[in-house]
């Protein structure tokens, strides 16, 4: 069965209208589901989905709107769910980097600055839009080969992956929640960088420089999935979607916050230390805010008794 990976449609002009300009919603537009038609009409995909839409509306008429009905509520529940450990998560994290930042003066190391520059670096391109095209295309690819990867990890099979500048999808016969939202918190082409990195270190004898290579190179390629994550989300995506728009985004900012921690403790100058003091921290403002929260439900609760007795 097919799983698309499409964008939005854009508007099409009226034909008294005069185009100006081509932004990137409109390249990531009906040409990407015309590739997918095109595709499904020649692998016969498109009589195939047809069938097992049938299969599954005789189901849903079996079971009724119950299950439908039961199934969002068990999102909307498991995103309210982890509404908390992305607060404790969140202040956790912005104490530690507060506390590396003024204690540590771990803003004026060269490593925070190459990579900050990187970062400034990949913000300047998106906003002027220079090399749209290649970058477009390179964002498509890393958010295909995510998908692909997750896929292979889950056992499942990838038969065809398209990729081209007005878009993408994976043919594949399995999906989920971790498949489907990989591309939105996986720093795919930073995860290529590190990759990299890592084998030239073990097989050549590299200087120091390039370790500040490194730390700008990730900042520019962290900075490039964020600012497309960014600019994706709001743009009616189907993964998001296919497993509740809110739970998906809570998945996707807490999944992102945990990489963002990550980047930071392996920064530092004991990476394992860090990481052992970041979740003894945790822990700590997780106990201090859930003793916050059960004082302040206990005195509302003796107020709403008091004012009904009253």
């Amino acid at each position: 069965m097919a799983k698309r990976r499409s964008k939005t449609p854009a508007r099409r002009p009226m034909s008294n209208q005069r185009r100006v300009g081509i932004s990137f919603a409109e390249v990531l537009s009906v040409a990407n589901r015309r590739a997918h038609d095109r595709a499904n009409r020649r692998s016969g995909k498109r009589e195939m989905k047809s069938v097992r839409a049938a299969i599954a509306a005789t189901a849903a008429e079996d079971e009724g709107n119950s299950v439908e009905w039961t199934r969002r509520m068990t999102r909307w529940l498991l995103g309210l769910v982890l509404l908390p450990p992305c607060w404790v998560t969140t202040w956790t994290f912005l104490s530690r980097f507060s506390h590396a930042t003024m204690e540590r003066g771990f803003w004026q190391t060269a490593e925070f600055w190459y990579f900050a520059t990187g970062a400034l670096s990949m913000i300047g391109w998106f906003w002027s839009g220079l090399l749209q095209s290649l970058f477009l295309y390179l964002y498509v690819l890393g958010h295909e080969l995510t998908h692909a990867a997750f896929v292979v990890l889950f056992r499942g099979r990838v038969t065809n992956i398209h990729v081209s500048t007005e878009g993408g999808y994976i043919t594949t016969n399995k999906s989920n929640l971790i498949i489907a939202l990989s591309p939105y918190f996986v720093p795919f082409w930073s995860v290529v960088c590190a990759a990299v990195y890592a084998v030239l270190r073990l097989t050549l004898d590299l200087k120091p420089g390039w370790d500040l290579l490194f730390y700008g190179l990730m900042g520019a390629t962290w900075t490039f999935h964020m600012v497309w994550t960014l600019w994706m989300i709001p743009r009616d995506q189907p993964d998001l979607r296919e497993n509740g728009t809110f739970l998906s985004l809570v998945v996707i900012y807490l999944a992102n916050l945990l990489v963002l921690v990550s980047l930071l403790c392996v920064a530092a100058e004991s990476p394992l230390r860090d990481t052992r003091d970041f979740a003894q921290e945790w822990l700590r403002h997780a106990a201090t805010w859930g003793d916050t929260f059960w004082r302040w439900s206990q005195g509302l609760i003796t107020e709403m008794l008091a004012a009904g007795k009253f």
